[in-house]
């Protein structure tokens, strides 16, 4: 896994909102939602619990997914992950 990125996210061909969801419903949805993506493609995911800071890079980490880009805005987490 690479570090995230401080370029520009990249396009995101899908989209997860995981808001209001807290641990371990947004990694959950996240795991079956790259389960149905193509190699290369990029899933952006939108979450409010905070503990998604560390579970999305550990899933990534573990699954060999890339994450691309992460952002915090206000009380919201966004993670864009090119599925390996």
């Amino acid at each position: 896994m690479t570090e995230p990125s401080t370029e520009q996210a990249p396009t995101a061909q899908h989209h997860l909102d995981a808001s209001g969801l807290v641990c371990p419903e947004p990694v959950m949805l996240l795991h079956n939602r790259v389960r149905d993506m193509a190699s290369g493609e990029v899933l952006e995911v939108l979450a409010t619990d905070p503990s998604t800071t560390r579970d999305i890079p550990r899933f990534c980490q573990f699954l060999g997914h890339t994450l691309a880009h992460q952002r915090v805005e206000g009380a919201q987490f966004r993670f864009w992950i090119r599925k390996k």
